[in-house]
């Protein structure tokens, strides 16, 4: 028995939730009396695996190939590694990249997938703790299953044929203030989005919402309006040729991925933006 946790880096560094992802898979590895493998994808692998190469854990696994993300790559290591090592337990990040290859490998190899783990335990089986609703709700599950990938439905417009994308998100409050948005979009010759809370508040329909509950774009252009920055909007929207936002928060994790960003009130930020281009 084994736990494979396939780590993360980006632009030359490890990331912490590697490091998570290791205490929480040697946690794993000793409640089932197994070993710790720890997978390294890309970049700089040996410089890596040394750092990586720590108490606890009792093999590394290197595939040099690439310098950064890549989903095909990942996809097809992860794939490779766990038909040749048959861990009991396969963790990745929970980040926008974890999210990105997770599902596909879990389809391909036909192996149960649980998201957002914030803990795991084994007793007659893996116990996961996970966060649904934003955060504001725990619940422990003992499996789930990719069973495929259902098609947002359509409506008035497909985003993902856009050009240029305005977004809008939690930030704008007030369900009359999408207006401000859409004036911005309507004098960018833009189509207008959402993050997934403007959805489920029914302020704008499900065909407009980006992530991976919604639709992934890739657009010239992705302005993200008063959108925090969370994993699932980010893995439906970080393709985009070149992405803007707008945030009040300058730690906004949505800031990791744009390449311009304002830190200011979107309320003075917009209308300011919308008069320059009409």
């Amino acid at each position: 028995m084994s736990v494979l946790v396939v780590a993360e880096h980006r632009r030359g560094e490890l990331r912490d939730p590697s490091v998570e992802a290791l205490t929480a898979g040697r946690d794993l590895a000793d409640a089932i009396g197994g070993d710790l493998h720890v997978a390294v994808i890309a970049g700089d692998v040996d410089r890596f695996a040394e750092e990586l190469d720590r108490e606890g854990v009792d093999a590394i696994h290197t595939v040099a190939h690439g310098e950064e993300f890549n989903h095909d790559v990942y996809a097809q290591a992860v794939e490779a590694l766990a038909h040749d090592l048959d861990p009991t337990y396969l963790l990745s990040p929970n980040t926008v990249n974890g999210l990105d290859y997770a599902p596909a490998v879990a389809e391909s190899l036909g192996w149960p997938l649980v998201t957002d783990a914030i803990d795991l335990a084994v007793e007659d089986g893996l116990v996961a703790t996970r966060e649904m609703y934003g955060s504001k709700v725990e619940t422990t599950v003992a499996r789930s299953t990719v069973t495929g990938f259902e098609e947002v439905g359509g409506g008035d417009v497909d985003i993902a044929d856009a050009d240029v994308l305005v977004s809008v998100g939690r930030g704008i409050e007030e369900e009359e203030n999408v207006d401000l948005v859409e004036q911005l979009a309507d004098a960018l010759g833009a189509t207008l989005s959402a993050s997934r809370p403007i959805v489920d508040n029914e302020w704008l329909p499900k065909n407009r919402q980006v992530g991976q509950s919604g639709k992934v774009v890739t657009p010239d252009v992705y302005i993200a309006i008063g959108i925090s920055g969370a994993v699932q909007h980010v893995a439906g929207m970080k393709g985009a040729d070149t992405i803007v936002a707008i945030n009040e928060d300058p730690s906004a994790p949505i800031f990791d991925v744009a390449d311009y960003g304002i830190v200011d009130d979107l309320f003075d930020v917009v209308p300011a933006l919308t008069a320059e281009f009409e």
